[in-house]
């Protein structure tokens, strides 16, 4: 059985432990907040690009700009983007366990997005000279404070892309050629237009979802963070309890020990 002071010593350990968890939690939602508005305003130009492409996509001549068919290879690339701090709960964990169930077919390459981020932008070029059949992003993709979702999206050849659970454009790929695609008229021409747009969605895409991996990441933490902070508090409770009863013991085992030599004095 440990003694009051062993006790003492682990309330004052947890004590310190749980004044940094807390700090910690702090400055968690304070960039939490931050990469959250970052996150949320992002959306509604990715969604727009996003939009326009998909609806484009089936009604744009063969060959006019190699995101929108597959490439000539079999291999596939395979961006993670992965947070590059850990204390965030089972976010990258969780993230792990949805590559790995991930059916995918032959050859897979795979680039990390974080400290590598120059790394895996370079990659992304290999896709235009056909080495790669398609290229997927798999990240965490952030709904709230307290929900993230692993989510594998298939980046290339362009597709609709789910960001914040609010975006479906399934119904636009299937749009017939008379719809309002149809409208669009390019100037110079389309294949200059999509030279210049086509990348930039790539661009803004990849980082959107950066964005979402980041506030993932911060409001992971920061949950994280608070929950080790109050299951600190709560071990200190406990602790103290243990703590008076042995002093509680210690001290009537005093009075008994007092009582008794005076009763042997009378």
């Amino acid at each position: 059985m440990p003694s009051t002071r062993d006790i003492r010593r682990r309330i004052k350990s947890v004590k310190s432990t749980a004044q940094i968890t807390k700090a910690m939690q702090l400055v968690a939602a304070a960039k939490m907040k931050k990469a959250q508005d970052q996150a949320a305003n992002g959306r509604p130009y990715a969604e727009l690009l996003n939009k326009v492409l998909v609806s484009l996509k089936d009604n744009a001549e063969e060959g006019v700009h190699p995101y929108f068919s597959a490439g000539k290879g079999d291999k596939t690339l395979v961006l993670l983007i992965a947070s590059d701090k850990g204390l965030c709960g089972a976010l990258n964990t969780n993230l792990l366990k949805k590559l790995v169930t991930t059916q995918l077919e032959g050859e897979v390459d795979y680039v990390t997005i974080g400290k590598k981020a120059v790394q895996g932008v370079t990659r992304l070029e290999q896709f235009r000279s056909g080495e790669y059949k398609k290229v997927l992003v798999v990240f965490n993709n952030f709904i709230n404070t307290v929900t993230v979702v692993p989510t594998v999206e298939q980046l290339l050849p362009v597709n609709p892309v789910t960001l914040g659970g609010k975006r479906n454009f399934g119904n636009l790929a299937e749009a017939p050629a008379a719809g309002p695609a149809s409208e669009y008229t390019f100037e110079p021409d389309a294949a200059t237009v999509f030279e210049s747009v086509l990348p930039q969605y790539v661009n803004d895409t990849v980082f959107q979802m950066v964005l979402e991996s980041r506030a993932s990441e911060h409001s992971s933490r920061m949950v994280a963070m608070k929950n080790a902070t109050d299951n600190a508090k709560q071990m200190v409770k406990d602790l103290s309890l243990e703590y008076n009863k042995l002093r509680q013991a210690a001290i009537t085992n005093e009075l008994l020990e007092i009582t008794t030599a005076k009763m042997a004095l009378e």
